[in-house]
């Protein structure tokens, strides 16, 4: 009897201190974050566009990036999920791993380039955002904005269809950078800020911009 005791102390000194599972259908509340069984939950390892961003395709042409995650998400989870975490975020979010019908949500998400990988809080999904780029799927199709950008700015990257040019303010002054232009990437617009879109490059030099090198 001393002996199963002391062997059930051990299991449950190895297992880690507040680790918890949660299990059942789950409600997309956007592309990286669910509600299952009443609590939040944060996808560990990967950071999706946020609702309202919108990416650029191959041509230039603005498309809603953000709702294409959320879209991705719905569909995977659709049988029911189980997510496994043991911290929380300063939004009281159980940070989770989490899998529907045997896969693993985050892998399949970033796969999918319906999310970027978020390398500051796990690699794990690295080699899936190398895939995804590699083929050009979802937001490596054109350029995007990392979603921690998007935050910082205050989500105030969204683009009016059809209007890629960003018109950025710096200590460079007042420069548009067209999409595949090598700044295009790092360059959030913050409208707050006087910073705007432009639909043509004629539109940007009548408003008194001058066009980024590179």
């Amino acid at each position: 009897m001393l002996r199963i005791c002391s062997l059930l102390v051990l299991v449950v000194l190895a297992a880690p201190l507040g680790a918890e599972t949660l299990a059942g259908v789950a409600r997309v509340v956007d592309g990286d974050t669910l509600e299952v069984a009443g609590a939040r939950i944060r996808l560990l390892g990967i950071d999706a566009p946020e609702k309202g961003q919108r990416c650029t395709d191959a041509q230039g042409q603005a498309w809603d990036c953000g709702g294409f995650a959320t879209a991705a998400l719905v569909r995977l989870v659709a049988p029911g999920v189980i997510c496994d975490g043991n911290e929380r975020d300063r939004y009281k979010r159980l940070v989770a791993t989490c899998r529907a019908g045997g896969a693993d949500v985050g892998a399949a998400l970033v796969e999918g380039g319906a999310a970027f990988a978020y390398a500051r809080y796990s690699t794990d999904y690295l080699p899936h955002e190398a895939r995804a780029r590699a083929a050009g799927r979802g937001v490596w199709e054109g350029q995007a904005e990392r979603p921690e950008r998007v935050r910082a700015s205050g989500g105030s990257a969204a683009a009016p269809q059809g209007c890629a040019i960003k018109g950025n303010i710096s200590g460079n002054g007042r420069l548009y950078h067209l999409p595949g232009s090598r700044g295009y990437g790092a360059t959030v617009i913050a409208t707050d800020k006087g910073e705007r879109w432009f639909c043509t490059e004629e539109q940007a030099l009548a408003a008194g911009w001058a066009k980024a090198r590179g």
